[in-house]
């Protein structure tokens, strides 16, 4: 059985699997086997070439990484605010490429790619999703582009897609103190009460990634999936800022595109800009 068979077995136990105070430790476990699997899954033995288009250098004082389904508005984006040329079109799968564009802001020097659509299945290897994602993750703040009539569908859609690859939005690092060592056996010491972990659990996971001697000390009331990004190691966590894209059949329809304030590299930018388009209304969204 391959990983990606593996991986849809587990998910789909889970989702047959009631969540309540019996079953958390089965859950558990079954969680950090998905976490192994994936890692595996993103991670071959051996390298292979990179994607042509893909393999960017990072310039300025922030990257911004424009995520979303295939037509969407990427592109058009990109070219308003920075004017980069990125082929935009009404089909589906335009942009092939990575393409990075530079937009300037009192001083600043910020670098938007704009990024090949991302389908169901990314995170999988999918319409070049892992090549999209790992670009993504280079990245200071993810602007995820949504299609306002699908926004409730395309929002949980994206966020799997991305948190299946280790990419954490909107969240902060789990306060726990987690070191590998070479005897002893494992420590778990939370300092406050735990909802989800327990000791038996804790060890349990560690025993699946082959650690067998760790220090666990958990400063803050966290869940497995917490707990085994941390264990991981691995996770990137980014801001992110959700726009919804409202499509009008009217020509010549003028509007503005506000960004709230960001945090990109310590440095805080307020954005407003200003343009207009022959069929496109951005808006971001609360």
């Amino acid at each position: 059985m391959g990983i990606l068979e593996k991986i849809a077995d587990i998910e789909r136990e889970i989702g047959r699997t009631q969540k309540n105070k019996a079953t958390e430790y089965h859950l558990g476990l079954l969680k950090g086997k998905l976490a192994k699997y994936r890692a595996e899954l993103l991670e071959p033995k051996g390298s292979g070439p990179k994607g042509e288009g893909f393999d960017v250098l990072k310039s300025g004082d922030a990257r911004v990484a424009l995520i979303g389904f295939p037509s969407v508005g990427k592109s058009t984006l990109l070219g308003k605010i920075t004017e980069t040329k990125s082929e935009a079109a009404s089909y589906e799968f335009t942009t092939l490429t990575a393409i990075p564009g530079k937009f300037m802001y009192k001083g600043a020097n910020i670098q938007i790619l704009d990024l090949p659509g991302i389908i169901q299945g990314a995170s999988e290897g999918k319409g070049r999703g892992r090549q999209v994602i790992a670009v993504a993750r280079t990245a200071d703040l993810v602007l995820m582009m949504l299609d306002a009539t699908k926004s409730h569908l395309q929002r949980p859609q994206l966020t799997k897609e991305l948190e299946a690859v280790g990419i954490r939005l909107n969240k902060k690092v789990p306060d726990i103190y987690f070191k590998v060592k070479k005897g002893g056996g494992v420590s778990y010491n939370p300092v406050v009460k735990q909802s989800y972990l327990t000791e038996r659990m804790v060890t349990d996971i560690l025993h699946q990634y082959r650690i067998f001697n760790a220090e666990v000390l958990v400063r803050q009331d966290v869940t497995v999936d917490e707990f085994i990004d941390v264990v991981l190691g691995n996770r990137k966590y980014l801001p992110c800022l959700y726009v919804r894209i409202f499509l009008f059949p009217l020509m010549g329809f003028s509007y503005s595109f506000i960004v709230r304030e960001l945090m990109l590299r310590n440095i805080t930018f307020k954005l407003l800009v200003r343009f207009t388009t022959r069929s496109t209304k951005l808006q971001s969204s609360n």
